[in-house]
């Protein structure tokens, strides 16, 4: 009989979960709303009790906590979404279900489908940047998801402000990061409140958050070195905004260091809406030991 795999991307919005065969076929999958863990995490329970799974994939929202030497390993941690600040998300996990785990983020579960099933396929590391509501990073280097005592936050870079930008920042714990100034709230707010899709292509806006978007390419591959900047999230459907980006990133990065040929450097994602279930399966399959 062939093995199962489960996976869980954990969304503030919505939680998909996910059950595939031994080739990653996904044979069921379903949407459940975000609400409180009482409701969410008991249709999460149910889901899995009808499926023998060796191994699941967890990709949470965050901030989590990834560092196995720390008490609260497997928690939610300082998350505004209500009822989930310091929810031990993996710890109910394992008490229903005696099976392996995989624990990361979200944008590091997409980060990871996307170096082997989407855009980096074939590459050792990429850069998955997720811009909408918020802006998230997960990072992927010599085919190994990046972790350390915490894990990256890359929405909260911080930026050198555009020349013409006079916005104060979205972000109430650094206004000018990354997050503040070029998430879908702040691009809205510094347009008096015009819904991001609602703004015309051609209008300054877009060259402002392509300044800051460039600008974090910028410093991811000075950092990093990665193969490919990826982006995804409601913001970067703007089609307009990545040959902006190009062009910005480099008269940013001025000739310092060769990088791939642009328009195949950074780019948008390939899996799309997928990315994220995607790498939660493969990373169960990759923790299995049974």
């Amino acid at each position: 009989m062939s093995k199962l795999y489960g996976a869980i991307e954990a969304g503030g919005t919505k939680f998909v979960c996910a059950v595939a065969d031994e080739d990653l076929n996904i044979l069921e999958r379903v949407s459940i709303p975000t609400t409180v863990p009482a409701e969410t995490m008991a249709d999460v329970f149910k889901f899995f009790e009808k499926h023998d799974v060796v191994s699941i994939g967890i990709a949470s929202f965050g901030p989590i906590d990834v560092n196995r030497k720390s008490e609260t390993y497997g928690y939610i941690t300082n998350t505004p979404k209500p009822g989930w600040k310091d929810y031990d998300f993996l710890g109910e996990m394992k008490k229903r279900f005696d099976v392996d785990y995989a624990w990361t983020t979200d944008v590091n579960g997409a980060a990871y489908g996307e170096l082997k099933r989407g855009a980096a396929k074939g590459k050792d590391s990429c850069v998955y940047l997720t811009v909408g509501t918020g802006i998230g990073g997960g990072v992927v280097i010599n085919g190994k998801v990046i972790e350390g005592y915490g894990h990256p936050e890359i929405g909260h870079i911080v930026m050198r402000r555009h020349p013409e930008d006079h916005y104060e920042g979205h972000c109430p714990f650094h206004h000018d990061c990354l997050e503040g100034l070029a998430a879908g709230p702040a691009i809205e707010a510094r347009q008096g409140g015009i819904k991001a899709y609602e703004i015309p292509k051609d209008d300054k806006a877009w060259e402002i958050v392509a300044y800051y978007l460039a600008q974090a390419c910028v410093d991811l591959t000075l950092t990093l070195s990665p193969e490919k900047i990826i982006f995804g999230g409601g913001v970067s459907k703007q089609e307009q905004l990545f040959p902006m980006i190009r062009e910005s990133f480099a008269k940013q990065l001025n000739d310092y260091v060769q990088t791939p040929e642009l328009d195949d450097y950074i780019v948008h994602v390939d899996l799309g809406d997928d990315a994220g279930i995607t790498g939660c399966l493969l990373l169960a399959k990759e923790a299995e030991t049974k």
